[in-house]
């Protein structure tokens, strides 16, 4: 009976570590800005902090981010960042997390406005959930696009390829003193019920497209332009990683220079050979088993 025990348990853990490969996702982060991105990343309410909740990204870098299954949060893009010589303190202009002395967001999201990309990882009908929202106004051109989905859900590019920091209207735009460098929501510039959706136009019903929102759609049609804005911004996938690129086109910069597109791997099959590997391992494992019990 032991024999058996043990044989049952070691299977019970080939068939997790198996469930756990197929279902981890990756994130590669790119940035193909002209300038630095300091990228923060929040996890949703009951969902773990990841091993890193915020890094420098400096132009034509990428790096990748192993996200565990079910995971639900947001990343974005931190612009105009400085660290205090005599403090220490770090912070941004755009995106600021509220970080002490080091780059890591540690459990807080971003200031608006911000361009945020949102996850919900394995969800409803095993699916994942993906959008760009503008909702809390807009700082950085941001695109998503999964890579290798399984063909489940629409699996569809979406984001905000453009620069909306020129053409942002002056009653939202943020400046720096030499230019725009973030455009906010109408919700926060005017602290407006209908443009918050609060209060009386807390419902679908009630809370409409106003001519601010209208400015983000009309700009960027695939990313939500405002709290009920689901039917057109919300996209799902199945089995995918993840690409998620800063600047992914031409477009003026936060400081008005044009980016240069750098061609970098997203390593979009790592994930397809770890699981073969794995795959492989555990099918060699359980043929020893039962060359052992015959």
């Amino acid at each position: 009976m032991a024999r058996v025990g043990a044989v049952v348990s070691l299977l019970c853990f080939i068939v997790a570590l198996l469930g756990t490969v197929v279902n981890a996702t990756t994130f590669t982060v790119i940035n193909k800005c002209t300038y630095t991105v300091w990228p923060g990343l929040l996890s949703g309410a009951g969902t773990p902090q990841l091993a890193t909740t915020g890094f420098a990204l400096q132009a034509g870098e990428a790096t990748t981010i192993a996200i565990p299954a079910s995971w639900s949060g947001r990343l974005w893009g931190r612009t105009l960042c400085t660290q205090d010589a005599t403090t220490g303190k770090f912070s941004c202009l755009t995106g600021d997390c509220g970080s002490a002395t080091g780059l890591e967001c540690t459990g807080s999201g971003a200031a608006p406005p911000a361009t945020l990309a949102e996850f919900t990882l394995n969800g409803a009908g095993g699916l994942d959930f993906f959008d760009v929202s503008l909702v809390d106004g807009y700082n950085l051109p941001m695109m998503i696009v999964p890579q290798g989905g399984s063909g489940a859900g629409n699996c569809t590019a979406t984001g905000c390829a453009g620069n909306l920091n020129t053409a942002c209207p002056t009653e939202l735009k943020v400046n720096d003193g030499t230019g725009g460098v973030a455009c906010k929501s109408a919700c926060e510039a005017f602290g407006d019920p209908q443009y918050c959706c609060s209060g009386a136009y807390a419902t679908p019903d009630t809370c409409k497209p106003t001519m601010y929102s209208e400015f983000f759609k009309a700009a960027c049609p695939k990313a939500y332009s405002y709290a009920y804005d689901d039917g057109t911004s919300t996209f799902t996938c199945a089995g995918a990683d993840y690409l998620i690129t800063f600047c992914p086109s031409p477009s003026t910069s936060v400081k008005t220079a044009d980016p240069v597109a750098t061609d970098v791997s997203s390593g979009s099959t790592a994930k397809g050979a770890a699981s073969l590997t794995l795959s492989v391992a555990a099918v060699i494992a359980l043929a020893a088993i039962l060359r052992h019990l015959l």
